[in-house]
Order: C-alpha cells, then sequence, then structure tokens
C-alpha cells in the first residue's frame, strides 16, 4: 500500500473516530446508529464497517480516542522527571492537570455512557479505565518510583501510592460531578485548592522525615 493511501485511510478512521464520539455521547451507545455516525462522518456505512468491524469495535476506538487523548496531553507537560526536580512541585503540576483535562463535560458524559452500558459490555468499562485512572496510576508509580530512588519520598510500594494518591486526588471531584452534573465540575481556583490539599496529605504520609520538619517551618 502506498503512503498516500495508507494516509487517506488514517484521515478516513481519524473522521469516523470523531463523529462517532459526538453520535455517541449525544445518543447513547445503545442509540447510536452506523448510518447516523456514517452521515455525520460523510462516510457510508460500508467505508465504517470496512475499517471497523462493529459498532463495539468502532465504540473501543472512541474510548481510546477520548481518554487516550487525555493522558496523553497530562504527560506532554508532566512527562520529564529530571534530578533535582522536587517532588512536591511535580506532584501539584500533575494534580491541577489531570483535574483540569478530566473533569470536563465530554469526558464526565462519556464516563456516565459507559457505567450505564457496562452490565451489557464490561469490556467497555474495563477499557475506559485502562485509559483513564489506569494509565494515570502507572505515571505516577513511576514517578514514585524515581522519587523513592533519590531519597525525596519515603514508599516502599510505588504502585499502592500511585493508586492512593489517584483517588484521594480523583475520587471526590469525579464523584460529585458523576452525580450532580456539570454544574458541580469545579472552578479553575478550586482545583487548585483541591490540588494543593491532596499533595499536602500525601507529602504528609510519605515525604522523609527531614523533608517534613522542612516543610513545618
Amino acid at each position: 500500500m502506498s503512503n498516500g493511501a495508507q494516509t487517506r485511510i488514517e484521515r478516513s478512521r481519524t473522521k469516523i473516530v470523531a463523529a462517532a464520539a459526538d453520535v455517541f455521547l449525544k445518543e447513547g451507545f445503545l442509540g447510536a446508529t452506523m448510518d447516523q455516525i456514517a452521515s455525520q462522518a460523510d462516510v457510508s456505512v460500508q467505508t465504517i464497517y470496512s475499517r471497523f468491524q462493529s459498532k463495539e469495535t468502532l465504540f473501543h476506538e472512541v474510548v481510546d480516542a477520548l481518554a487516550g487523548a487525555a493522558t496523553r496531553s497530562i504527560n506532554r507537560d508532566v512527562d520529564e522527571l529530571p534530578d533535582g526536580i522536587d517532588s512536591e512541585d511535580w506532584l501539584r503540576r500533575f494534580s491541577i492537570k489531570q483535574l483540569r483535562t478530566v473533569l470536563t463535560p465530554r469526558l464526565m458524559q462519556l464516563r456516565r455512557m459507559v457505567i450505564g452500558e457496562s452490565g451489557r459490555f464490561p469490556e467497555l468499562g474495563v477499557a475506559l479505565y485502562r485509559e483513564g485512572p489506569g494509565r494515570a496510576i502507572e505515571r505516577l508509580t513511576e514517578a514514585f518510583t524515581h522519587f523513592a530512588a533519590i531519597g525525596e519520598l519515603s514508599i516502599t510500594d510505588p504502585k499502592l501510592a500511585a493508586e492512593q494518591f489517584n483517588w484521594l486526588l480523583m475520587g471526590g471531584p469525579t464523584s460529585e460531578v458523576m452525580h450532580l452534573g456539570d454544574a458541580a465540575i469545579p472552578t479553575k481556583r478550586q482545583m487548585e485548592k483541591h490540588a494543593e490539599q491532596t499533595v499536602d496529605l500525601f507529602m504528609a504520609k510519605y515525604s522523609v522525615a527531614d523533608r517534613q520538619i522542612e516543610r513545618r517551618r
């Protein structure tokens, strides 16, 4: 296959996934039809089936695209862990970016839809978890392994600490928005305050003793 043909296929896939995201979020998984998606993408239904085997496969692609894009956005801003960077500062940057990226109407709508379909299609929930909280926990695990190795954090189980931090940061705000709707999405200042409090609690538990003394001064 020529490079030009491959490029056209990739563009077509991207256009279909973007259209499918709009339709799925508007109509729900069961309510969305391939005809609607084809119309939105300005392609034929046959073209969609030539790129994706089924509606379930296409929905997986939508989850990967929306949740995966959010994860990549966070990693672009807080990816580096050079020696000398302060663990507390890195966590604050990560926390604020995570809250701002995840707590959006579009991603919350996606989460509600996936949860609503999890009984019939549990693999959709697995996909969302893998691309959302799963990726965040992986990134935090890497960070905590690094900061423990250079003596900034007293952590013996980086993955457990990553899980604790992730849910301490995201559990409350996400639950509120899921139950109360988009009006409960925190303001920028509220997100910053929550991030600061979360990091403070975490550092009180895991920073090394001499750093805890220094932070109290």
